[in-house]
């Protein structure tokens, strides 16, 4: 899940960087993409992986924390799972929700992305995707 609209439309349109923006770059299998806005519970308990004492009372250094190295990140993301949290949060722009959290989320909003929206534009330009 991303927390802003154009991280979650930069991992769709990741692939196209550099090219142009044609409408049937926001279709996959002949379908549109859609934007869907999640509402999560606020009693769902999210880890705060910035906050160094969530850090400390779980032995995690930071450098281990925001890594690429799955063999390192997931081990982790286990034994916080098990220690009943709903998902880890911090300054990225994704939060990771475990499947505990499933009952406390809400569909709020859903629209298709095309592409005059304000949010694909600014995904295509971070991602250099010039306008058609």
């Amino acid at each position: 899940m991303a927390i802003e609209p154009v991280a979650a439309i930069v991992e769709q349109l990741a692939r196209f960087r550099g090219s142009v923006m044609v409408p049937q770059i926001l279709l996959r299998r002949g379908l549109p993409l859609a934007l869907a806005a999640i509402d999560l519970d606020d009693r769902a308990a999210l880890l705060d992986l910035d906050d160094p004492g969530v850090l400390r009372a779980r032995q995690l250094r930071p450098s281990h924390v925001a890594t690429r190295q799955r063999r390192v990140t997931q081990p982790q993301a286990l034994a916080l799972y098990r220690t009943g949290a709903s998902g880890l949060e911090s300054l990225w722009t994704n939060v990771t929700l475990f499947d505990r959290a499933t009952p406390r989320l809400r569909v709020a909003d859903v629209r298709r992305l095309r592409p005059g929206d304000a949010d694909v534009h600014d995904a295509a330009e971070l991602l250099g995707i010039a306008p058609a």
